[in-house]
């Protein structure tokens, strides 16, 4: 005795399931949400070492404006001025006046800190250029404003800037 009614009628029994146009429907939507994922994925992992590099040239630019800072304010007859456009032999220089021509064509390479035994390939694409202005008075004391600017990758720069009084 048969107990499926359809089958006893005649009709073939429906199948459940899902049709091949409902499947490249599922398939495309799928592919779209995955496709915008990757794409803002992509974005995080190019951007995500931008981080590194700001955080290099600030601990370059406070290393190099502690190294001038360390100096004297009043130049001393120990180290002869050096010629324009060139940086000092820093580890000669002895007062902030020293640092004076490591801006526009002559600056530091990050490679060269002072005090490393050996250089430092990773950072060969950043410079640091010092800027030391002519002393002013600045609220009763003379002071020389010092200012270091590193350049980074892709041309970006972090500048910091102290000031160095006579006293």
């Amino acid at each position: 005795m048969c107990t499926d009614r359809s089958a006893a009628i005649g009709h073939p029994a429906r199948q459940g399931g899902i049709t091949l146009v409902e499947l490249i429907v599922f398939i495309v939507i799928v592919g779209v949400g995955i496709a915008g994922i990757l794409a803002v994925m992509n974005v995080t992992v190019r951007s995500s070492a931008d981080p590194v590099a700001h955080k290099q040239m600030v601990a370059l630019a406070e290393a190099i404006l502690e190294e001038v800072m360390a100096k004297d304010y009043t130049p001393n007859a120990t180290y002869p001025e050096p010629a324009a456009n060139t940086c000092p032999d820093r580890s000669l220089a002895d007062d902030v006046d020293d640092y004076a021509n490591c801006n526009g064509t002559a600056s530091i390479p990050g490679t060269e800190p002072l005090g490393a035994s050996a250089l430092l390939g990773f950072l060969a694409d950043y410079r640091a250029q010092v800027t030391v202005e002519a002393p002013a008075a600045l609220e009763g004391v003379t002071m020389k404003r010092i200012t270091v600017t590193v350049t980074g990758p892709g041309g970006r720069a972090f500048a910091l800037t102290a000031y160095k009084a006579d006293y």
